[in-house]
């Protein structure tokens, strides 16, 4: 009996002692049509379904959003969902430049056209929208863009904007653009704030278009000039800018665009001052107006 024991100790004690933990995952999810569009709710019909990537194999901005879309594509485990995307589509390539992903897929994508396209594009850069570092979206076919698509390349801010009649305030700001001989104007807006929205990212948004009901003035940010992402600190806001999106700029563009962005910001109650940083790291260079320094 004891001898039995002993031998049933020394099978377990391996089982006990080895046994392995599980490997890190996370949630994401991906998005797809109602395969039936009688019970869609609201003017998106898109819904989403889970999927659970290892973190080991996501380790990159390039490697997480590979693994999104090729979870996407193919396509939905819940019978009431239906792929965007056109049957045959595959993954060609992926880059991320800067904050932009660069997606080209297969030739069967050139089949779509119209609203079929349009919501295509959509789920594209909808799933893509969980990459932290990717704030847009250009989708390609064998390389070439598609001459009939409207917008070739995808603002996630534009996207993930709620519809508007879920504004949730308003905030009263005074906006610097350009006018006409080059110099910087203030415009008094009222900017509407959606579910997720701060003040401060709205101020942000709203200088990348051109001013409503102001006519002569324009966006002082200069063309691909994006904040990457921006944030308030008790008084201090902090404007976190792309090192890819600012190479090449002229000097005096960039000066504008932050003293735009710098005196913008500055008007609203909350903000005392403003510092700017790339790639997440301060950089006082560009602080060089009334705020930056620590």
């Amino acid at each position: 009996m004891k001898r039995a024991l002993c031998v049933l100790l020394l099978i377990l004690l391996p089982l006990t002692g080895c046994r392995r933990e599980e490997p890190a995952r996370t949630a994401y999810e991906l998005y797809f049509q109602e395969a039936d569009l009688t019970f869609s709710a609201g003017d998106a019909p898109f819904r989403t379904e889970s999927v659970y990537l290892y973190d080991a194999e996501t380790d990159t901005p390039r490697r997480l959003a590979e693994a999104l879309l090729n979870e996407l594509l193919k396509g939905p485990g819940d019978e009431t969902l239906k792929s965007a995307l056109p049957a045959g589509t595959s993954l060609l390539s992926l880059e991320i430049n800067g904050d932009r992903a660069l997606v080209d897929l297969s030739a069967a994508y050139a089949s779509l056209s119209g609203v079929a396209l349009t919501l295509a594009d959509t789920a594209v850069a909808m799933t893509l929208s969980q990459v932290p570092e990717v704030s847009s979206v250009q989708i390609t076919v064998q390389g070439r863009e598609l001459a009939y698509r409207e917008q070739q390349v995808l603002n996630l801010r534009d996207i993930l904007l709620t519809p508007e009649e879920d504004v949730i305030s308003t905030v009263d700001v005074l906006l610097y653009y350009l006018n006409q001989e080059g110099r910087l104007t203030a415009a008094e807006q009222t900017l509407e704030l959606y579910e997720g929205d701060t003040q401060v990212s709205a101020v942000a948004r709203a200088l990348e278009g051109r001013p409503e009901d102001r006519d002569g003035l324009f966006s002082p940010l200069p063309e691909g000039f994006q904040v990457k992402s921006v944030w308030l600190e008790e008084d201090i806001c902090y404007v976190n800018l792309s090192s890819p999106l600012l190479e090449g700029l002229e000097e005096r563009a960039l000066r504008t665009a932050l003293r735009a962005l710098e005196d913008s910001l500055s008007s609203l109650e909350a903000v005392e001052e403003v510092r700017f940083l790339v790639d997440g790291e301060f950089r006082r260079d560009l602080g060089a107006f009334d705020g930056g320094e620590e």
